[in-house]
This record gives C-alpha cells, structure tokens and sequence, in this order.
C-alpha cells in the first residue's frame, strides 16, 4: 500500500444517508509517482484548512496537466462540497479543456468518458484512496496490482456500501396458495427447472436486488439491476467452484457490479464474468439459465404448485407494490449515465435482449413494444434460428427453431402450430411435439434499452 508524505483532508458529502470523512494518509518517505504526486495535490487543493496550501496545490496541478488527470478531478468533484476551493478547481477544469463544462457530475463524467484514456495502475491506488474511507470494503476492490479489463474511471459509486442492498440469501418461500399478498396483475420473475417452479415479485425483489436460491439442486443467483431494468440468472457453480456473489456497491455503465466473497473481483451483471481483480481474464464465466418476466395470475396459471417468496424477508422494507423506485420506473431520466446516447429506443424503452449469441456476432435486442406486436417473431444469428413466442401478458420466451421449421400459430397460452399442423406445447424448458421432438428454450431476458445498450453499444436493434 502507497501513501501520501505529507498529511491531507477532506469531508465528502456522499448521499443523505451517512457522510464520512476521507482517511488522512500516513507519513512516509516512499517515492511518489507524478500520478500519486496529483493524487496528493488534487485532494490537498479541496481539504486543505489553509488556503496557501490549497492555492499551492492548485499551481501544481495547472503546471503539471495532461488529460490523464481528468478522473481524478472527476472523483474528487463529486464528493466535494462547494467550497471556494471546489469552484477554484473548476474553473481551472474550464481552462484545461477549453470548455465550460457543467456542474453536473455525470455531465463530467460523460465528458471524461468520450476522452480516449488509459487508465494508469496510480489511478485505481488513487481510487482506493477516496472510497475506502466510505467503506473499508471497498479497499479491496482498488488495489494497484490488480487486474482492470474496463476502464476503471468508468466505474462509479452506487452510493451503498458493500451489501448495503442486501441480497436474499435461500430466502424463505410459501406455496401459491399462501401469497395472499399478491395481487394477479403484479410483475414476477418465474423460474422453472426440472419441474421446480418459483416465482420472485418484482415489488420485494427492488429491495434486494438479487437474490441466492438453490432450485432442483442447482445453486443459482438472480440479479435485478434496477437501474438498467435488467433481471439475469446465473448457475454460480462453475468447474467445481460455486462462487458466493453480493452487491458491490459500484456501478459499470449504470449497471451494477457484483463481487465474489473469496477474492473480492468485480464481476460485470450483463456479462456474468469477473473484470476486475484477481479472477479477471480467468477466462471464468457464469451460465446463464432462462427466466421470465410475467404477472403473478399468468404465472400461477401456468405453475399452480410454484413456491413465492415470502413476505417475511427477515428485513424491514415496504413491499407493497411499485413503492421501491417508484420516481425513477415512472421517468425517462436515468439515475447514472453511460457513454453513448442512442435515440432509436426512449432511454427506458424495454428491449428483449438475446443471450446465446455466438461469439463474434452482433448482440441483438428487439423491441418488447415489436414483439407485442408480433406473438410471433422468427430470426436467426449466426446460424441459430429462433422462435420468440409472446403471451397474453406480454411474456416472452425464445426456442431454438431448425430452419426448416416455421410456425403459423399461437394461441397466447400454451400452444404454437407449425406450417405443418402440429400442434407443439409451450413449457418453461422447451416447445414439446407430440411425436416427442423438442425444441430448447434459450436465454434471453428484459432490459431498459439504455442500459442494454451501454454494455453492448454496437448491438443491432429490431424495433
């Protein structure tokens, strides 16, 4: 661990639940890199309590800037309070990159983010420097000698701590029956694996945004990325190791970054790999299982023997429906931007994304707006031909299709008619035929389409 030779503080405003002071560094006589040298003076420049400092500081990074210093002004103007300082370094920001930027922190944060930067090993002992003090957790993640595989300026503070949206952990479940809690038009997740049927509502699942489950004895994680509308389901167990998964309380591209107890690595939710720490690159990565987005009636039509979490989570939440994020779900405006912009879709359009696209094809999402449209929808990529069927409650479910094989009908429920007149039967593993033939259900899964699109900007989009 670096540290700094000359004693620095500042008090950060971090959200309207805890405000935390940034540790003072330690004394030392080790040899600074000028990257750690800016580290110092940016800090010393906002904390310091004589203004002769700060004004020093100030001089040391005017005469010392490079476009490699823009995260780091970045990082500490979003957890500065206006200070005279604060608007002293702002104005020299106006001057180094010949604009005048606005005040806004993601506004900044999508100007650094068109820069083409590279991501030095100082910047992330930087990083570590101004979040451990908010959780000490979050020393971990920053080491210098770790591993980075997406650019470290792009991952942001969520504004919990680590866990601090805790995840349910093989949480208690009741029998359809019992959930009388439920209303029929209220949004669930169902999962069905080898006849084991579970549904997870919308309205408890917000508060936790994943969840721990072992079903039909296959050790799973369910990821609810609210911000980015995108609920993802993963076996954890992969060559033997099962790897417990939590809430990292840091944000890629407004998608939430989850961690693993054992190294304490980032892993990304859209790609279900580690990209930061010491399984990135390990070539690790979690399959995907199929899950759906439906009403708790259709899902209980469907599964009258599904187990429903129970209401008595173990934590105190309100649950009742649309209460959790109920400002942003009913808004446009997003809560953290990404890099790219794209208006083919309204930001928190819904897409349907399509996981089992072979390496080195475009990634596609379609509209669910199109896909309502059309029950029905055949495609193919890169030689998977496929079959969208989407219910009375606008659920969709993708199938593997042989390319000889079309369909002409779908009663919305359970059946699907072939050119051919074979009646096929829709389950949450396959398309049955009669005669026996199966057709496999592939992953796919909702996202808003922003979100989608900042984890895969070159996706192709069919609306």
């Amino acid at each position: 661990m670096r540290s700094c030779t000359s004693p620095f503080r500042t008090f950060i405003s971090v959200t309207a639940f805890f405000a935390v002071p940034l540790l003072r560094a330690q004394d030392s006589p080790m040899e600074r890199t000028p990257i750690e040298s800016a580290a110092e003076k940016f800090l010393t420049s906002i904390g310091a309590a004589n203004p002769e400092s700060a004004a020093t500081a100030l001089d040391w990074i005017d005469a010392n800037w490079s476009d490699e210093l823009l995260p780091y002004f970045i990082e500490i103007y979003r957890f500065t309070q206006d200070t005279p300082e604060q608007r002293k370094l702002l104005k020299l920001l106006r001057k180094k990159i010949g604009q005048k930027p606005t005040k806004n922190f993601e506004r900044f944060n999508q100007y650094v983010w068109s820069q083409d930067l590279t991501n030095s090993p100082d910047y992330a002992y930087f990083k570590q420097l101004v979040h451990r003090g908010l959780d000490p957790a979050f020393e971990n993640y920053f080491t210098p000698d770790r591993r980075f595989d997406i650019r470290l300026d792009e991952v942001t503070w969520g504004g919990v701590k680590q866990d601090g949206i805790p995840p349910l952990r093989q949480p208690a479940m009741i029998p359809a029956a019992d959930a009388d809690y439920l209303a029929g038009t209220d949004v669930v997740f169902g999962i069905e694996i080898d006849g084991e049927a579970r549904a997870y509502p919308q309205r408890i699942l917000a508060w936790h945004e994943m969840f721990v489950d072992t079903i039909a004895g296959v050790p799973l994680v369910g990821v609810y990325c609210t911000l980015c509308g995108t609920v993802i389901l993963y076996e954890t167990s992969v060559d033997g190791t099962d790897h417990e998964l939590g809430t990292s309380g840091f944000l890629y591209r407004s998608n939430k970054l989850m961690y693993d107890r054992a190294t304490q690595s980032l892993w990304s939710t859209m790609k279900g790999k580690p990209v930061i720490g010491p399984l990135a690159g390990s070539g690790i990565e979690l399959p995907t299982r199929s899950i759906v987005t439906t009403s708790w009636s259709e899902w209980r039509r469907r599964h009258p023997d599904t187990q429903v979490l129970a209401l008595e989570t173990g934590f105190d939440r309100d649950y009742n429906e649309g209460v959790a994020y109920r400002d942003y779900f009913n808004s446009d405006d997003r809560m953290f931007q990404t890099p790219f912009a794209d208006d083919r879709l309204e930001d928190k359009e819904e897409v349907l994304a399509l996981r089992f696209t072979p390496e080195g094809e475009t990634p596609v999402a379609i509209s669910a707006s199109f896909l309502k449209r059309n029950r029905i929808y055949e495609d193919e990529i890169g030689g998977q031909t496929y079959i969208i069927l989407t219910d009375a409650s606008r659920a969709n479910r993708v199938y593997e299709r042989p390319a000889n094989l079309g369909f002409v009908a779908w009663d919305k429920r359970q059946t699907a008619t072939d050119h051919h007149g074979v009646k096929w039967t829709l389950t949450e593993a396959a398309l049955t035929a009669p005669d026996g033939r199966t057709l496999e259900r592939l992953p796919a899964h909702r996202a808003f389409w922003f979100g989608w699109h900042g984890a895969f900007p070159d996706t192709v989009l069919i609306k």
